[in-house]
């Protein structure tokens, strides 16, 4: 799971209808859980967490902001 590090911003690839959550919410990474989950916490525009849920990580993508740097 080396993709998805602590405090990263993720986005969901499918819903998750127990926490409200739906494909394309963005969340951050707040806990690294056992095997290959995340506890991930989501967010309003005004900072007020609405929701949090465990996450495997197969199930987000990460999202940058910026270019990567290439490796020559």
């Amino acid at each position: 799971m080396s993709h998805i590090e602590l405090l990263a911003e993720v986005a969901l690839l499918r819903d998750i209808p127990a926490s409200g959550l739906v494909r394309g919410q963005v969340g951050t990474v707040v806990e690294i859980l056992s095997g290959d989950a995340v506890e991930v916490e989501f967010s309003d525009d005004q900072g007020r967490t609405y929701s949090a849920a465990a996450v495997r990580a197969n199930d987000l993508v990460r999202l940058h902001h910026s270019p990567l740097e290439r490796v020559a």
